[in-house]
């Protein structure tokens, strides 16, 4: 009789954590989809303005993976006016040589955020320099402290600066990441002295503004921008895409659609069907990374099906080994 292991938030805390497994799970992930015949949809966006609502379904069959992740993930970002998260949401895995449901991961959104932690840091770890040491954060959610945690996974981070547009944000979260992290960490209310000295940007917010200025970034710098997973959201100035020496997508067909590139692409800064790197391409070693200490590089990060299908894999075979979850004969 088959059967479907569910799992819950508490249950999946305990046995996926932002560490070097969950960057290497990422890692492996998006050199597939630069190297395998990987069948990932467009992503499915449901809006609803009226409360600032978004929901994404994403999903990635991925060659030589036994399953499949279907993610279903709400995003309500006027939720925290009524003490609720802004993120939500939930998998399903399903076996990929029968179809039937393996798992329910009822993860309220904490893989997505594990998983794009992840991203940010496979990110750095082959785009920045390597003896990269100061961070500027844009945001003060949790993804905003989890991009910093994962920085220190793949760099030296000794220092960084938070940006927010609530300054109360930035100082609590600031002062968590301090006793937390143990390194040098303050609140920046100058998004531009935020960025001044950084060797490493991360901009984790939903704005529709762009919040990094041409003025405010120069060589050397790495920039991952991981907020413009829609087509009404930016958060670095087209211009900047156009100063880079080099420009990274998770996956180009969604940047083109949703992701930075998308704007300067608008903008007319950038041919609609220039030829880009992706993140896999480098991991894989088919495309050149980095040239030079001076190079200004972005990744720009939308969020991949084969990253929800990796960590969802990766949360199965943790709960096996651990006995975790609650079996539900169907």
């Amino acid at each position: 009789m088959p059967s479907m292991t569910i799992l819950t938030e508490a249950d999946l805390r305990k046995i996926v954590r932002l560490d070097l497994d969950a960057v290497a799970c990422v890692e492996n992930a998006f050199r597939a989809l630069a190297t395998l015949p990987v069948a990932m949809p467009p992503i499915l966006r449901l809006d609803i303005p009226e409360h600032r609502g978004e929901v994404d379904v994403k999903t990635a069959y991925v060659p030589g993976i036994d399953g499949f992740a279907i993610k279903i993930s709400p995003g309500f970002f006027d939720n925290p006016k009524l003490s609720l998260p802004s993120v939500n949401g939930m998998m399903v895995l399903l076996s990929a040589k029968t179809g039937l449901v393996e798992a329910l991961l009822l993860d309220n959104g904490y893989l997505t955020d594990i998983r794009t932690a992840a991203a940010g840091a496979v990110a750095a770890k082959h785009l920045s320099r390597p003896d990269s040491s100061v961070a500027a954060i844009f945001g003060a959610g949790v993804q905003a402290r989890l991009q910093l945690e994962a920085l220190m996974l793949v760099r030296p981070i000794a220092a960084a600066s938070i940006w927010a547009r609530d300054r109360a944000k930035a100082e609590a979260a600031a002062g968590e990441l301090r006793e937390r992290l143990g390194i040098r960490v303050q609140a920046e209310p100058d998004a531009a002295k935020a960025v001044a000295g950084a060797d490493i940007i991360v901009t984790t917010t939903p704005s529709s503004e762009p919040l990094l200025l041409p003025g405010f970034v120069g060589p050397g710098q790495h920039i991952t921008a991981m907020g413009s997973d829609a087509e009404h959201k930016n958060e670095v100035a087209p211009p900047i895409l156009k100063m880079a020496d080099l420009y990274v997508a998770d996956s180009t067909r969604q940047t083109r659609r949703m992701g930075e590139l998308h704007h300067a692409v608008e903008a007319g800064l950038i041919g609609a069907e220039a030829e880009m790197a992706e993140i896999g391409e480098i991991i894989a070693g088919t495309r050149r990374g980095r040239r030079s200490p001076s190079d200004l590089t972005i990744a720009d990060l939308t969020g991949t099906g084969v990253q929800d299908t990796a960590i969802a894999t990766l949360a199965r075979d943790r709960a096996r080994a651990a006995g975790a979850g609650t079996i539900f004969q169907s």
